[in-house]
Order: structure tokens, then C-alpha cells, then sequence
């Protein structure tokens, strides 16, 4: 894959990213929606997008997903939806993607992959920077939704990772999000007494899933294939700085000189590990 398309692949891949933790954080902050409800809508409503944006192309191509990856997708999408009772957004995202970011370089590292000194400094370095954002500026989380957003991050690098090569990203999301609408509707069903609807929060949620899910995990999958396993994880932290950026602009949290250096020490760490040669 050229450079180009691949940076631009990946950039938006990280703008959907953190714009699920807004939708789901304003949904659940500012509407009456529950979590469990929330969960099951945006599941439904990206496994429609992408069933009929494969329904629309053209051409054979391979890939239908499998019951391990939907089971991954519907783990991370639960526990994203449950933790996002209690955590902020941008703790939530730092939260996410920590998990992450440890489930897939200690894969790739058990895989063989190894990094170069410079590669190093700058994990260290995008690792302080996180560090940096979470405990000074932010208070702790509440220790239920920090574990639920832990058990979300190591499902979520569960499913980048075996996204890798599983054939036509439309096709494998798609088949993925079909699987685990089931799993979505019987938590559904488990909850039903606590269900409550609404509107605007179902709004959020359909978003949530057709756009910054459904299509956001097609673009992500199909940048996967150019990443390994330490760059993927590495790039993910720039989203927690993406979140707490959105959340200045549009939940009015105040900029502080804390966040644009924890940003820069990131997003520097970040260049240090995906810069070749």
C-alpha cells in the first residue's frame, strides 16, 4: 500500500476511534439512554451500513468474518458502553487504547517482532505522554468502569489482531457486526427491565454504529494489513489526545498546557515508533 493512502487510511481510522468515545459519552451523559440499549443500536445499525455497502460493490471478493472476531467486537463494544457510564471521555479513550496499545505490542513482541532503540524511546516516550494526560490532570476513575474499558482495550486488540490479512475488510466487518448483533440482542433481552429509549441517544448510537463503527472498522481494517503489530498499537495512542481535543471543542472541557504537552510527547512517540529506516 502507498505511504499516502495508508497515513490517510490510518487518520481517519484514529478520527473515528475517538469519535466513538464522544457519541457514546454524550449519549449517556446528556440523554437517558441506557447503556445496554446503546450497545445493541449501534451494533444493529452498523451491521445494516455494511451489509448494504457490500450488497452495492461490485466484483468477487473474499472474507466473511467469524464467530471469534464478532465475539471480540461485541465484548469491546459492551464493555466501551458500560464504562462509559461512569468515565469521562477522555480517560475512557486513555483507558481504551493503554489496553490496547499492551495487548497488541505484547503480541507482536511474543511474535518476534523486535524494536530498535529510537523505536523504544519513542514508546517510552508516547507512553509518558499518556501517563502525563491521565494522572495529574484527570481524577482516578471509578474502578468498575476502568476495568470494564481495560477488559474493552484487550478485546479490541484482539479483533485489530485478527483482522490482519482475514480478507476483504468491507466483507470480514461486515460479517463480524452481523455475528454479534445475536450477542447484542440476548444482553438485550437480559437487561430489559432497565432498557430506556431515547431519541437523541439512539440518534448517537445509530452514528456510533453506521458511521464511526461500521465504516470507521472497514477503513481500520484495511490499513491493518500495512502495520505491524507494534506500529498499530503505538498509532492508537494519538486517539485519547483526539478524544480529549474533541472533548474541548465540543463538550467544553478547557485546553491546558498539561494536554498539549502530553499531546506532543504522544504523537512524537508515535513518529518515533512508525518512522522507517
Amino acid at each position: 500500500m502507498p505511504p499516502t493512502r495508508l497515513l490517510a487510511l490510518t487518520t481517519l481510522a484514529m478520527l473515528a476511534f475517538a469519535g466513538n468515545s464522544l457519541l457514546c459519552r454524550a449519549a449517556l451523559q446528556h440523554t437517558s439512554i441506557d447503556a445496554s440499549s446503546f450497545t445493541v443500536i449501534r451494533l444493529i445499525s452498523g451491521a445494516l451500513v455494511l451489509w448494504l455497502l457490500v450488497r452495492l460493490r461490485a466484483g468477487r471478493t473474499t472474507g466473511q468474518g467469524n464467530w471469534g472476531s464478532a465475539l471480540a467486537l461485541f465484548a469491546y463494544a459492551a464493555g466501551f458502553s458500560f464504562a462509559y457510564v461512569s468515565l469521562p471521555a477522555a480517560t475512557g479513550a486513555l483507558l481504551l487504547f493503554g489496553a490496547v496499545q499492551a495487548c497488541m505490542i505484547g503480541v507482536g513482541l511474543w511474535r518476534g517482532e523486535r524494536l530498535r532503540r529510537w523505536q523504544i524511546v519513542g514508546l517510552v516516550l508516547a507512553l509518558g505522554g499518556l501517563l502525563g494526560l491521565l494522572l495529574p490532570g484527570l481524577s482516578a476513575p471509578p474502578l468498575l468502569g476502568a476495568l470494564l474499558m481495560l477488559g474493552a482495550g484487550v478485546a479490541w486488540g484482539v479483533y485489530s489482531l485478527r483482522g490482519k490479512g482475514a480478507g476483504d475488510p468491507t466483507r470480514v466487518t461486515a460479517g463480524n457486526f452481523a455475528r454479534a448483533v445475536p450477542m447484542a440482542l440476548v444482553m438485550g433481552v437480559l437487561t430489559l427491565k432497565h432498557a430506556n429509549l431515547d431519541m437523541a441517544g439512539a440518534a448517537y448510537a445509530v452514528a456510533s454504529g453506521a458511521l464511526t463503527s461500521g465504516i470507521g472498522y472497514t477503513i481500520w481494517y484495511t490499513a491493518l494489513p500495512g502495520l505491524k503489530a507494534t506500529q498499530a498499537a503505538t498509532i492508537q495512542l494519538s486517539v485519547p489526545v483526539i478524544a480529549a481535543l474533541g472533548g474541548i471543542a465540543l463538550l467544553g472541557e478547557p485546553l491546558t498546557l498539561r494536554l498539549v504537552l502530553a499531546s506532543i510527547a504522544i504523537l512524537g512517540g508515535i513518529a518515533l515508533v512508525i518512522r522507517r529506516g
